[in-house]
């Protein structure tokens, strides 16, 4: 019996189905994948310029020190207690709330004692409230 002998084949790999899996797999990702676009609020802050305000003869002045020692009209309390300041304030006023209120703090003042002063400005009912600064070294 004689057996045909059977041709050897070239070995090969067919790339085409690999190709189309690999760009499945791209489309996959690029759908799947969510962009974030990072939104950051960029503001502007104003900056004072002008003249000084006039102080007027009727006003309360809270000046705060580094340690956070109040006075009241230059009227420095016995204590930095909000009772305290509170009874200074009403005095000054005489229960006028629609005076100035004026808080002037040093820079290393902590904030609890600004804080303080202006919610006993609020209790009273004081309504033209302002903070005070002082100009960089550069604007002078």
């Amino acid at each position: 019996m004689k057996f045909k002998r059977q041709r050897s084949q070239e070995v090969s790999v067919d790339l085409t189905p690999l190709i189309d899996v690999v760009f499945l797999l791209l489309i996959f990702f690029m759908v799947s994948t969510t962009f974030t676009r990072e939104s950051h609020l960029k503001v502007d802050l104003p900056e004072a310029s002008g003249d000084a305000a006039e102080s007027q003869a009727s006003q309360v002045d809270v000046v705060i020190t580094a340690d956070g020692q109040y006075a009241v009209n230059d009227r420095v309390l016995v204590n930095n207690q909000k009772q305290t300041l509170q009874k200074a304030v009403e005095e000054i006023s005489d229960g006028d709330s629609k005076l100035p209120f004026i808080i002037t703090a040093d820079g290393q003042t902590p904030h609890e004692y600004v804080v303080r002063a202006m919610d006993v400005a609020g209790h009273l009912g004081f309504v033209k409230l302002s903070i005070t600064t002082q100009r960089a070294a550069e604007d002078k």
